[in-house]
């Protein structure tokens, strides 16, 4: 449910949709090349254009688990907590948001300086702290940026506000120092969006900027008193911190000490590192959750909601199972990766699935398995219309037509196998709004009719 370090992604099928620049093309291509030989000599390409997230053909490598759904069970998905945390809550502290307003109103981002503000005035020495995880290319970028924003309360607060960025080990040498603002943050970035207050969460794929707020539709899950959630969620973001640069009431950034610097150090110790730090903290809460679910949801001897309650637990009984997925590609954590794949695997006739994005490009390896599985899929697009870069200036505008094209290509493949009752595709559009919902997959799986 939270992607993290998006992997490179490589710009080469771009030029095959720019007619007429051959001599643009061959200059590009082996610039890029020659940037990208030392950091992938296997593959002989290099990330460069804006465009390149749409574009990238990459096959994912990673080998799924065994899948061993319960076979008549009520919890079919009990497979995955061999792979990270299994979380059991209550369905009554979980609530789906439907607009930019309620998310709004329930971030109230404006009232974190006056909970500062007040900690200061208190008696007793406060344990607020405030921890904020940005990208750094994506949050320096411009000279009014999300760092800039941030300065005045960690100079302010410096013992209680942390602002950790998280910079690409793929962003280095010859490569950072050539490609602009913006056009970097192809390479690779922290893409995390997750928010935490106390014992809640919520889990998203919006930013904190206006349009958020206004008339950008995202989807939003808030998981309401739900403290083994927040407390992951917190080691994780904890954990990424670690292995990000930190911010400095200067305005400079500097490394944890004993951590290898991201660009500056040797890439694979930096990664090994980092790999280490992320995984520490799901194994630790994998095994945690595994103990007390051993005890209580999965066990043979069940502890009655009463006498939880007298031990002072009075949450209701679990009836939702959460599974928070990873990715970190840089670091060899490709958790939702092999999930993904495997929930399309084992999709069978009857099934449902339903995807949604507001940027339609999925790799080769899920396209062949959304065309040679049996199940029904039902995939939410973004219009031209709205997409975010819609209207945009130079490379950036083009960014609406190459989805299209890609989306294109995908239902001829559709057509041509005769699958257009079985996968379909719908857009969203709405005027004067924009989509960014994506990244979700539900599968809903019948159970099969006795013989």
């Amino acid at each position: 449910m939270a992607a993290a370090v998006a992997r490179p992604v490589f710009w080469r099928r771009l030029l095959g949709l720019l007619p007429g620049r051959p001599g643009l093309a061959a200059l590009l291509g082996r610039l890029s090349d020659r940037l990208g030989r030392n950091r992938d000599r296997r593959r002989r390409r290099s990330p460069w254009l804006l465009l390149a997230p749409l574009l990238s053909p990459a096959v994912p490598q990673a080998s799924p688990p065994p899948c061993c759904l319960c076979p008549e069970g009520v919890h079919r998905f009990q497979w995955i907590r061999n792979l990270v945390p299994e979380f059991g809550v209550s369905s009554s502290h979980v609530r789906v948001l439907s607009s930019p307003a309620e998310f709004f109103e329930l971030m109230k981002v404006d009232c974190l300086e006056i909970a500062l503000e007040r900690s200061l005035r208190a008696e007793s020495p406060s344990d607020l702290r405030v921890s904020v995880l940005l990208d750094f290319t994506r949050g320096s970028r411009g000279r009014k940026n999300s760092r800039t924003m941030l300065l005045p309360l960690l100079q302010r607060f410096p013992e209680q506000v942390r602002v950790s960025l998280f910079h690409t080990p793929s962003l280095r040498g010859l490569l950072r120092l050539l490609i602009p603002e913006r056009f970097n943050e192809t390479i690779g970035l922290q893409h995390i969006k997750v928010y935490l207050f106390d014992s809640s969460v919520i889990l998203s794929g919006a930013n904190l900027s206006d349009s958020y707020f206004t008339n950008r539709q995202d989807r939003y899950v808030f998981l309401r008193d739900c403290p083994e959630v927040a407390d992951f969620f917190a080691e994780l973001v904890e954990a990424v911190g670690d292995v990000s640069l930190q911010l400095q009431a200067d305005d400079t950034v500097r490394v944890v000490e004993g951590m290898v610097h991201p660009y500056k150090g040797d890439r694979a110790a930096y990664c090994k590192a980092a790999n280490a730090r992320v995984m520490g903290v799901i194994e630790a809460a994998r095994t945690r959750q595994q103990r007390l679910h051993a005890q209580t949801f999965h066990g043979d001897a069940l502890v009655p909601r009463e006498d939880a309650a007298a031990a002072g637990d009075r949450r209701p009984a679990p009836d939702t199972w959460i599974y928070p997925l990873i990715q970190m590609k840089p670091f060899e954590i490709r958790i939702d990766e092999a999930v993904t794949e495997t929930l399309l695997t084992e999709a069978e006739r009857g099934a449902r699935v339903f995807l949604t994005t507001g940027y339609f490009n999925l790799t080769q390896a899920y396209m062949d398995l959304v065309l040679g599985t049996r199940a029904e899929y039902q995939i939410l697009l973004a219009s031209p219309e709205v997409n975010g870069f819609f209207g945009a200036k130079g490379v950036a505008g083009a960014i609406p037509a190459a989805y299209v094209h890609i989306e294109r290509q995908f239902f001829r493949a559709v057509c041509s196998r005769g699958q257009q009752e079985r996968v379909r595709l719908q857009e969203y559009r709405r005027r004067g709004w924009t989509f960014h919902a994506k990244g979700q997959c539900t599968g809903t799986w019948r159970p099969r009719s006795p013989s």
